[in-house]
Formats: C-alpha cells, sequence, structure tokens
C-alpha cells in the first residue's frame, strides 16, 4: 500500500521547479533520488530545499515552467516507513478495539489529530485516546481505558 507523503501545489519560477506541500513528518522523503508514484508516473527528485514550511522540489525530466504546470495537484506517494514503536495511521485504520475487559468496541474508521494525544475515532463515533493503547497485533487494537468512557 502506498500513503500520500506530500502534494504538488503550484510551479515555482521557469525552470520546472514546484512548490511540495508535504504532509509527512520526515523530510528526509524528498531528497535528491527519492522517487514517488503519481497519477502521472514515477517522479523521482533531482533537486530539493526548504521555502515557507514546504519545499521547493525539481523532477528528473522537468525543465520548463509548463511542464511543471503540467503537474499541479499530483499527489506523491510512497511506500510507508515502519517504526517498531510508533503507529501510523495507516495500521490502524480498520484494527477492532478490545479493552481491558475483552469488550470489543468496533473498528476504526480515522485518526483525529489532538493536542494532548491523537484519538482513535471508532465506527460507532466512540474517541479514545491513544495513549490508552497498551498493545496492537493481529488487527486489533488492545486499550487500558478508564470506566465510563464508552458510555
Amino acid at each position: 500500500m502506498k500513503l500520500e507523503v506530500g502534494r504538488i501545489s503550484r510551479a515555482h519560477g521557469l525552470r520546472g521547479e514546484v512548490v511540495v506541500d508535504s504532509i509527512t513528518d520526515q523530510p528526509d522523503r524528498f531528497v535528491a533520488g527519492s522517487s514517488f508514484d503519481t497519477t502521472r508516473g514515477l517522479l523521482v527528485v533531482a533537486t530539493c530545499r526548504p521555502f515557507q514550511h514546504r519545499f521547493l522540489v525539481t523532477f528528473e525530466g522537468c525543465t520548463t515552467r509548463e511542464a511543471a504546470e503540467a503537474l499541479h495537484g499530483v499527489a506523491l506517494l510512497a511506500d510507508p516507513v515502519e517504526s517498531g514503536e510508533e503507529l501510523f495511521v495507516h495500521q490502524v485504520i480498520g484494527c477492532r478495539v478490545i479493552d481491558q475487559h475483552g469488550a470489543d468496541h468496533g473498528k476504526v474508521a480515522a485518526v483525529e489529530a489532538n493536542p494532548a494525544a491523537d484519538l482513535l475515532v471508532l465506527e460507532n463515533q466512540s474517541l479514545v485516546p491513544m495513549n490508552f493503547v497498551t498493545d496492537m497485533h493481529d488487527g486489533r487494537i488492545f486499550v487500558d481505558v478508564p470506566a465510563g468512557l464508552f458510555d
């Protein structure tokens, strides 16, 4: 499964450079030589530099403003980066949530950003703070929640 890690927002300048809005916390995804699957085929980064909380990127073979403008709105897809200690949204969507008593509370439909702790949004609209997650395996997320959370 490929994940969207950025999106081309517009052309910049006359030599094929584009502005990329990153939606990953791993800026090394955009280093020279990185490649992305897109609806326009494979794009390979030739150059990249920071620009106002975004990136200015030139892709191999894209050397004119016209070529850069043709990439407007293209999503940049890459393989997920797996980490043994962190959970990523693509890993939790569809998993069943099981509390410390063995009760099944349904599947995770989404993850909502929250300053204190990201929230698992279940199909029944229940919200479970990620800091209550104790384990995850076999398509199940185990949580230790306070009494009344699901009432």
